[in-house]
């Protein structure tokens, strides 16, 4: 799934980066030359960027609500069999 989608921002990064060169009358860049430019990896990172750092969010969150003794929150220390409903 992460290799799809990869390959669709390779795509549509580098269909919209052609769409900006076009824009100012420069010529259009083959997908191997886009691969190689700093757009292609600075849109990969942005990208990524911030899904990771939702799911750290969520994560920490997560650990914190447990912790804090959440209403929906079950013992850290509690094995599955007590806390499985």
């Amino acid at each position: 799934m992460a290799c799809s989608r990869l390959g669709g921002q390779v795509l549509t990064g580098w269909h919209d980066y052609n769409d900006e060169l076009e824009q100012l009358k420069l010529p259009a860049l083959t997908l191997g030359q886009y691969l190689g430019s700093g757009h292609f990896p600075e849109a990969t990172f942005e990208s990524w960027e911030s899904e990771f750092l939702q799911m750290g969010l969520y994560v920490g969150l997560t650990i914190w609500l447990r912790q804090k003794g959440s209403p929906e929150s079950k013992p850290v220390d509690a094995s599955h069999d007590e806390t499985g409903k």
